[in-house]
């Protein structure tokens, strides 16, 4: 399978999860612990700075993330074509 099919393929199983307990369980089996933290830690950071008014500093440490990676999503939000963390937060929003 080549790395763009397989992509779909996860893609495919992710639309499959109907409740918060079976992509827990999903994540649980796919990721590591780490990764799971990482992946918790961006989406804090994400909704921190859509929300605004902290500085990056504040967002760190409520997010218990790196400055770096505070930087990162705020790049990927502001500047990166993907804009899926947009797209995620606007729906939430509606």
């Amino acid at each position: 399978m080549t790395i763009p099919a397989a992509r779909d393929a996860l893609h495919d199983a992710l639309l499959t999860l109907k409740t918060r307990e079976e992509v827990d369980a999903f994540l649980a089996d796919l990721c590591t612990p780490a990764e799971l933290r990482a992946f918790t830690e961006r989406w804090a950071v994400a909704r921190l700075l859509d929300a605004g008014g902290k500085s990056y500093r504040e967002i760190a440490a409520e997010a218990q993330a790196s400055p770096t990676t505070v930087v990162r999503v705020a790049r990927f939000l502001k500047e990166m074509p993907h804009q899926g963390y947009r797209l995620v937060l606007d729906r939430l929003k509606a």
